[in-house]
């Protein structure tokens, strides 16, 4: 579509709080200079899908404001109807952590949300998972090639055996060998390969792949007390790369037989472990998908869910507004201590977090990292904040947690799966393939235009909030019974169907040697 055609569209705009003077175009495609809203408000410029216009003059070094919350200040001076781009923006200072309100509006607690159900996988330990895997872990790098290998054979030769087991997931990463193993910041990685091999997705059945000579020793990834879960490739035992695959295998049909006696049981809601996450964002994505996710994130813990907001570098700039809903004090110093440790390690990078902002983010309308943390976090809906996760740490309580994470996709979901998320909501406004192996992924889209023109890749379409066609809350209890479809097995997301699964991606903030 041309802008002539876009021009034969009514212009509209959406304004989120009285406090703005600025709001974003919504017609697809853009609006041309001379566009006139029913305001009044003429556009100055062309103005893209989902960039700011300004509603009044704003003087140089005036604030902009959106969300209700400054998002920066004017370079220069700024007309009624100009459009207002990235270049036009001074980013404002990060809150200062030492000066934050906490505990200060803890929300009041949601009414229970009885009745609702899904099918998944019980656990021995309580937990539920929604899928039926068996994930084979490695101890390093090295072994790498041997895993892909022997989970060829086993996905060919043995899954067909055990119809009730979805599938075996090589558990790979780039870490383990010629790595500071006892720096301090090495717990990060190490904690993440303990607790992914425990994800309920995983039904408590451990393997572990090791070379044998590696820094990280394949005990560490074995719970206490399991003997049998390690295959060391330098065993003198083995005679040939065939005997040690040949082992692997024999392994990993004991640990099939075992999985294929699981079914799915009819569970309450509480025991889902939800992951929130977004990639590829746009301007809308804190107004459409975000927050339907967030309706829908209330809804969880109203159920008596676990559910977990993360990307540190996307929720920093917008910190004073989740310090202040902490359930206590501890919890709002932890998220203090979150923020300052990521801080510091931008710091030692020569980075901060305006180096977040992707240029895609950028075309899609978000002018700097305030902006773009002032949407992200809407994803936490309106709950108490019951809890903070450090890293690669094992999520152990119920409500909204936040799981500090580079705001990395793949970073995050590695994190998220250590956490013991069993089923991630992402959200997208420029669109991503994103998926994973270990957990169903339920992309959102913030736009109709995209969710139509990627028809199989989005499963779900936020876009109408934007258009007035549907309420937040009417979208939100969509997408709340669509969880309970995918966590059922009863429908499948499109990353599944394909196949399209990102690798793991471990964070290591300890010095590699």
């Amino acid at each position: 579509m041309d802008q002539d055609v876009a021009a034969k569209e009514q212009p509209r705009y959406i304004k989120l709080n009285e406090r703005d003077n600025v709001a974003i175009v919504i017609n697809d495609f853009g609006l041309p200079a001379g566009s006139r809203f029913a305001s009044g408000l003429t556009l100055r410029a062309f103005v893209p899908q989902g960039h700011k216009t300004a509603l009044v003059d704003i003087a140089e070094g005036a604030p902009i404001v959106r969300y209700g919350e400054v998002i920066g200040h004017a370079l220069s001076p700024i007309l009624a109807g100009d459009w207002v781009d990235e270049a036009r923006i001074r980013m404002p200072e990060a809150p200062d952590l030492d000066k934050l309100e906490i505990s200060t509006a803890v929300p009041a607690p949601l009414p229970p949300l009885e009745g609702f159900t899904f099918e998944g996988f019980r656990n021995t330990d309580g937990s539920v998972g929604t899928k039926n895997i068996l994930g084979i872990s490695s101890s390093v790098q090295c072994v790498k090639g041997t895993m892909e290998y022997a989970v060829k054979r086993i996905r060919a030769e043995l899954l067909p055996k055990y119809p009730n087991v979805d599938d075996v997931v090589p558990l790979t990463h780039a870490y383990g060998c010629g790595v500071a193993i006892n720096a301090p910041d090495a717990i990060v990685p190490i904690r993440t390969l303990q607790n992914i091999a425990q994800n309920p997705n995983f039904g408590g059945e451990i393997l572990v792949i090791s070379l044998g000579c590696e820094k990280l020793a394949p005990e560490r990834l074995v719970p206490e007390g399991v003997s049998d879960a390690i295959v060391r490739m330098q065993d003198e035992a083995f005679d040939g790369f065939g005997a040690i695959v040949d082992a692997i295998m024999t392994q990993a049909e004991a640990r099939l037989k075992i999985l294929n006696k699981r079914t799915r049981e009819t569970c309450p809601a509480s025991a889902l472990v939800i992951g929130l996450q977004c990639g590829g964002s746009d301007a809308f994505s804190g107004v459409t998908a975000n927050p339907a996710v967030g309706f829908a994130a209330d809804l969880l813990v109203r159920a008596g869910a676990t559910v977990m907001f993360s990307e540190v570098t996307e929720v920093r700039d917008a910190i004073q507004l989740l310090t202040r809903r902490a359930i206590n004090a501890d919890v709002g110093r932890a998220l203090v201590r979150e923020m300052a440790w990521y801080d510091s390690y931008l710091a030692r990078g020569g980075a901060d977090r305006s180096a977040n902002t992707t240029p895609g983010n950028k075309k899609g309308g978000l002018a700097n990292i305030v902006e773009k943390s002032l949407g992200s976090i809407v994803k936490s809906g309106s709950s108490a904040i019951t809890g903070v996760l450090a890293p690669g740490e094992k999520a152990t309580q119920k409500g909204m947690l936040f799981a500090a994470t580079p705001a990395s996709d793949f970073i995050c979901g590695t994190l998220q799966l250590a956490s013991g998320m069993t089923l991630q909501v992402f959200t997208t406004g420029r669109g991503t393939p994103y998926g994973l192996a270990a957990a169903p992924v339920i992309k959102v889209a913030t736009r109709t235009e995209l969710a139509r023109r990627w028809k199989d890749l989005i499963d779900f379409d936020a876009g109408g909030i934007a258009t007035g066609e549907k309420t937040i809350e009417e979208t939100g209890w969509d997408l709340f019974r669509l969880i309970l479809d995918v966590a059922s097995g009863r429908t499948r997301p499109w990353s599944d169907r394909w196949g399209i699964h990102n690798d793991l991606t471990l964070f290591n903030p300890a010095p590699v040697t």
